[in-house]
């Protein structure tokens, strides 16, 4: 029924108004066109709905403009030679210059056909795939059919219509000008066209046999992920009680009995903490060394992260022989922090402990410092002594969290933010993958593009996103290659609406490639 259905199709085409319904329509002219009387039909279709060609010269004759040079020819020729002199002796007044009016006319109101309309609309998507169609269509009958000459009529007039395509793209008759991406591809068609004698069993498998294996690829894809979420909503279905069910009131139960109904293991959860106990031995990762071992006050700090507030756990040890007098700990902050609280002083005996707490405010995921000092008195009213503290970072991943987005919103995005953050790379790594997971764990971003990676692959380009706990969105796009040489070299952009998100970011992400490899950042 393929015959049938894609005469259907190209009845239903001539009233398709959206650019992402022909661009689909298309490229199934171009996989599923088999026959040569097919291929003809669409062939037919597709150069009526383009219109005249080539389209630059077809426009400027709707628009009223013949030929570049006569007009050029008639503008030098009304230029006035000298001054005007009237009768009376005096000078005319005229204009300083008079050329004819070369406008789009506005009361043009011709019929534009659907391909050419949205090439005129900009829509160079579109037109790089309709290349790619008329590519396949060859394709396809210089397999099924022997007829040289028309062949090499169709591969003529396909050419003839990239090339239009490219030359309108640059004027401004279309409503914004042909992308490079867009570009690249229309002239790689033309040059597949042109010289593909050579390597046409090459291009067949690439046009013809490549795309159609991906398609299939991203259909199962589809349905497995179907087939999960179908799996999630029968598994909370299980939860359905029982016909003749007996119900347990527990209120009339004693507490030695075994807890059995779902919704009391809840509640007996809830009241007795769900969470499990705290690895006491998880925070030695989270302690900070304040001041040195020599110093006379030894400080060491636990940092624990709330959602929007950092604690700070200090212990300070009095290592001199007297006691530390009126000793108050004072801390500042750097960046979107806040200091809530201030620590009350106290004395500490000789070799003795004194624990104290201090709260900081976040309000961004923008890298934070916090910084600080130790004062006590000494042995006169006057004098004092000041132990300087290192400085505390605040981890950004704390407050990064992979999210998901669709394909529109982060191209939106991409384009609305202002700073860009780029790091290249040159890393000693066995595989891409194996890079790209790196990556992900280091920057708790998420791959909008699972399917990038396919198979053992020598080229990769991924969209990540995430999302901080305060809205802030971050976006990044890791392009990267594995070279003769075994080493995989490209560069992640980072951007986000503020320049320390960004910057954060980028350290994470240098971070990753700085073990035993080289690194280079630029932000914009």
């Amino acid at each position: 029924m393929k015959t049938n259905i894609i005469n259907k199709l190209l009845i239903s085409l001539s009233n398709v108004k959206s650019g992402k319904v022909y661009r689909s329509s298309l490229w199934i002219l171009g996989e599923y066109c088999f026959e040569e009387s097919d291929i003809q039909l669409a062939w037919k279709h597709i150069r009526n709905s383009i219109g005249e060609i080539p389209i630059l010269s077809s426009e400027q004759r709707l628009n009223g403009i013949e030929n570049d040079d006569e007009t050029n020819e008639n503008t030098t020729s009304s230029t006035p030679s000298g001054p005007k002199i009237l009768a009376d002796g005096t000078y005319a007044t005229e204009s300083a210059f008079d050329t004819p009016e070369i406008t789009k006319s506005t009361n043009n109101k011709s019929f534009k056909t659907p391909i050419r309309s949205l090439i005129l609309d900009g829509d160079f998507y579109l037109a790089s795939v309709l290349s790619s169609t008329l590519v396949k269509l060859i394709l396809r009958l210089n397999k099924v059919s022997e007829r040289k000459d028309l062949i090499n009529a169709l591969k003529a007039e396909a050419m003839l219509i990239m090339v239009s395509i490219l030359r309108v793209g640059e004027t401004s008759y279309v409503k914004k000008k042909i992308d490079e991406d867009s570009s690249e591809r229309i002239m790689s068609c033309v040059r597949f066209l042109s010289e593909g004698q050579t390597d046409i069993k090459l291009l067949e498998e690439a046009f013809l046999d490549d795309t159609l294996e991906v398609f299939k690829q991203q259909v199962e894809e589809t349905l497995a992920n179907d087939n999960n979420n179908a799996a999630n909503i029968a598994n909370n279905n299980l939860k359905i009680e029982n016909i003749d069910e007996p119900i347990t009131f527990r209120q009339f139960t004693n507490k030695d009995i075994k807890i059995v109904d779902e919704n009391d293991k809840e509640l007996d959860a809830v009241q007795e903490g769900s969470n499990a106990k705290e690895d006491l031995s998880s925070r030695l990762n989270k302690i900070v060394q304040l001041t040195g071992f020599s110093d006379p006050v030894y400080a060491e700090a636990y940092v624990k992260v709330h959602q929007f507030d950092v604690t700070l756990d200090v212990l300070i040890v009095n290592q001199t022989t007297t006691t530390l007098r009126n000793l108050s700990v004072e801390f500042a902050a750097l960046g979107d922090l806040k200091v809530i609280d201030k620590p009350t002083s106290a004395n500490i005996a000789p070799h003795g402990f004194h624990r104290v707490q201090t709260t900081i405010k976040v309000s961004s995921a923008d890298t934070g410092v916090i910084f600080g000092n130790i004062v006590y008195d000494g042995q006169h009213a006057d004098d004092s002594t000041i132990v300087i503290l290192s400085d505390v970072h605040i981890d950004i991943l704390d407050y990064i969290k992979p999210s998901t987005c669709s394909e529109t919103q982060f191209r939106k995005m991409w384009n609305e933010f202002e700073w860009e953050n780029k790091i290249s790379i040159n890393s000693n790594l066995t595989s891409l993958k194996e890079y790209l997971d790196e990556l992900l764990k280091s920057t708790n971003m998420n791959n909008l593009t699972p399917g990038s990676v396919i198979g053992d692959c020598q080229f990769l380009s991924a969209n990540l996103y995430s999302k901080s706990t305060f809205g802030e969105d971050a976006l990044a796009n890791l392009c990267i290659e594995k070279s003769k040489e075994g080493l995989i070299t490209g560069h992640v952009r980072i951007r986000s609406k503020g320049q320390g998100l960004a910057l954060s970011l980028g350290d994470k992400v240098a971070a990753v490639a700085r073990k035993n490899n080289t690194v280079t950042v630029s932000t914009v």
